[in-house]
Parts: C-alpha cells; structure tokens; sequence
C-alpha cells in the first residue's frame, strides 16, 4: 500500500517557525516519525513539500497517476483559501485526510475556514506531531476496507 504525505508552504522551516505553536521538530524529524509508524502498518510512505501552489496541484495528480492508496495533506495557509488545490484533491478516488498540527478552529478567524473539508475524507487537527502519526493510521484503515 502507498500513501502520499503532502506537505505545504512555509512546512520546511518547521523547527524554526513558532516553535511555541509548531514545536521544535524538522520536517525531517516528522517524516522520520511517519516513517517509524509506516513500517510498523505495513504500508510506504512517499512526501513531498513545497511552497508552489502549482507544484502541490501537480503532485496530486501524479498520486492519481500513480494510483496512491491514499493521501495525507497538510497544505498549511492554503487550506484556507486554495481552490485550486481543493478542485485537485476532489479527482482523487481514495481516502484523503486533511491534518493539522495546531487546532485551526481554535485560531484565527481567517484559519478555521477549510477549503478541503467538503471533499476530504476526514480532518485531524490540534494534536501536534501526532496529527501526522492518526491520519496516516485512519488513511490506512480506510484504504483497507476500501473506503472513501
């Protein structure tokens, strides 16, 4: 089984951007865990970050393509305003999760709008790095029983 972690803007400086809100670890140090928790479910994990909207819209379609067997999404400050990515993600015929590390209905305003949540099979938010480590599991689940 093949997940696609998708990651989004801003996410590489992770470590350094508001450790009090986004903790201390790397993008490198989240993938290690994801990795940790893929082997353990049996299933490979391939990610990808970037801070080019069109860049996100292309990789969702080659995990289309590619016939992903589901995708995990943190697109960060694009949840709440790209419906470029949401049209992307709504082609997909798989278990999508939508995650966050900070609680987005318990933060700004502007932030706890999801452009995604109509067309995602789910969103996890507010657990911090364990945000990444439940989607994976529920993607997985998901997929296993040939869920949307």
């Amino acid at each position: 089984m093949k997940v696609v972690m998708l990651h989004g803007v801003n996410h590489n400086m992770f470590g350094k951007r508001d450790p009090h809100m986004y903790g201390t670890l790397t993008l490198d140090d989240i993938n290690a865990e994801i990795a940790k928790a893929a082997k353990e479910l049996g299933v490979e994990v391939e990610y990808f970050q970037t801070n080019h909207e069109g860049e996100m819209v292309e990789r969702i379609h080659k995990a289309c393509f590619d016939k992903a067997d589901a995708v995990l999404i943190n697109a960060g400050a694009w949840t709440h305003y790209s419906y470029a990515i949401r049209d992307a993600l709504m082609i997909l015929e798989v278990p999508v999760v939508e995650l966050h590390m900070s609680n987005i209905h318990a933060r700004d305003e502007f932030r706890r709008h999801s452009c995604f949540a109509d067309c995602v099979t789910g969103q996890i938010s507010g657990f911090g790095t364990d945000s990444y480590l439940i989607a994976l599991r529920a993607a997985v689940s998901f997929a296993k029983q040939g869920k949307r």
